[in-house]
């Protein structure tokens, strides 16, 4: 179970046990994202990542050729993207996000993303 806005995170963790975790907090609106709001926050998720080369981070890097990340890389970025817009991507269309604009419009494109 896990509750969008940050409130609480219920999981499994290793030994099969509960974890509960606690995140950001954001307000869902029924007005649509601003695209200048999506790629800050893309943005931040990439500066959060460890293995994106810092120096390169920026609205048009591609995630392997600018920002040095491999495919599985590329995956877990994806994946922190869905849970930071509170969106599941299908692995079809995530497979084709290679680039920061790339996830930028996508994001866009989702009417529930927040």
């Amino acid at each position: 179970m896990a509750a969008r806005g940050g409130v609480v995170r219920v999981g499994r963790g290793q030994a099969g046990g509960p974890v509960v975790g606690v995140g950001r907090v954001r307000m869902a609106s029924t007005a649509a994202l601003q695209t200048s709001e999506i790629q800050s926050r893309i943005l931040d998720v990439l500066k959060g990542f460890d293995k994106a080369n810092a120096d390169k981070i920026s609205p048009s890097a591609d995630f392997a050729n600018d920002l040095g990340l491999d495919s599985l890389d590329a995956v877990e970025v994806v994946m922190a993207i869905e849970e930071e817009f509170s969106v599941e991507i299908p692995d079809a269309e995530a497979d084709g996000i290679k680039s920061v604009g790339q996830a930028i419009e996508y994001i866009s494109k989702q009417s529930d993303a927040h």
